[in-house]
């Protein structure tokens, strides 16, 4: 179990900070690995791009799969034995722990991203699987020429509402905001699509059915009625920070939970380096250019800790 390599540098996370960070390691002649289950995280949700520079349009998996390519090309391969543990030892050096094997570094870059939020709304989690879905990219198709909803006030909720289109007949936004904090582009793209139906300022209180969705219950009276008959509900109501990993070996966060880092990427547990999604980074602007960003600035730390002292 394990061996005795000590490398300058592990990244946990195969998303576009992560995998941004191991370009930038390569360049830097830095021995290193990076760990992932699933390369690209979240990005393999997204149906379509259209700020990423040089691109008018790419789906996040194609996106993600030049992130790849561009690793490998340096002769790195993404690791997808899943994390267990993390041990800072005296010497001030890590060992990462997997199923099957322990992994030693002089310094560490966090990169996990994040996962779906959950509404917490009655019957929610009853019907996860059964017509409640967190990935529309995932779950669009099960919902060919039916009824659903998408339960959200941001970008992401926009985005699925337009993505549902080439597969629903029918799409309620329901947002608890009577305005949505949404780009002007994605609000105009749903506002001349015949599709989509946006109820504002009004919340789903509950999702009912008997051995799947039938219906949402809302908290206003809607067109009369204070329900909606729907097969599909779609959460998309933000993001939570998998950051277990960190905390174990005392890495600070903010309230919300959120890797707290300085403007090189540093938290406050020496050799520990964070980007992406888990961080206070950026504004917490939270873009695929913004966790590029901030995990090459996190490789670059590592590399002047580790090469220029």
């Amino acid at each position: 179990m394990g061996n005795n390599k000590l490398y300058d540098l592990i990244i946990i996370g195969a998303g576009p900070a992560g995998l941004s960070a191991s370009i930038y390691a390569s360049r830097y002649k830095l021995d290193h690995l990076i760990f992932g289950v699933e390369q690209g995280g979240q990005m393999n949700e997204i149906y379509d791009i259209e700020n990423w520079p040089g691109s008018t349009k790419i789906s996040g998996a194609d996106l993600i799969q030049k992130f790849v390519e561009h690793v490998e090309n340096f002769g790195v391969k993404i690791n997808r034995e899943s994390i267990a543990g993390i041990a800072k030892k005296e010497d001030g050096t890590f060992e990462i722990k997997s199923a099957k094997n322990i992994y030693k570094t002089r310094a560490l870059i966090l990169a996990m991203g994040a996962k779906a939020r959950k509404a917490n709304i009655p019957g929610e989690k009853e019907f996860t699987g059964r017509g409640v879905s967190y990935c529309a990219t995932c779950d669009a198709m099960f919902f060919r020429e039916k009824t659903v909803c998408v339960v959200g006030s941001g970008n992401s909720a926009a985005v699925v509402a337009l993505e549902l289109t080439d597969f629903a007949k029918k799409i309620y936004l329901i947002t608890k905001e009577e305005k949505m904090s949404v780009e002007p582009a994605w609000l105009e793209k749903i506002s001349v699509n015949s599709k989509i139906e946006l109820i504002k300022g009004t919340g789903v209180i509950e999702i009912k059915g008997e051995n799947k969705v039938e219906k949402v219950v809302l908290d206003k009276v809607y067109k009369d009625k204070n329900n909606l008959e729907v097969d599909g509900v779609f959460i998309e109501v933000g993001t939570e920070p998998g950051v277990e990993l960190a905390q174990k070996i005392g890495v600070a966060t903010d309230e919300q939970n959120y890797i707290r880092v300085k403007e090189d990427m540093s938290t406050n547990v020496s050799g520990v380096f964070a980007s992406g999604d888990i961080t206070t980074g950026s504004s917490k602007f939270r873009q695929v250019l913004t966790a590029c960003a901030e995990g090459s600035i996190a490789a670059n730390s590592a590399y002047k800790m580790l090469k220029l002292k």
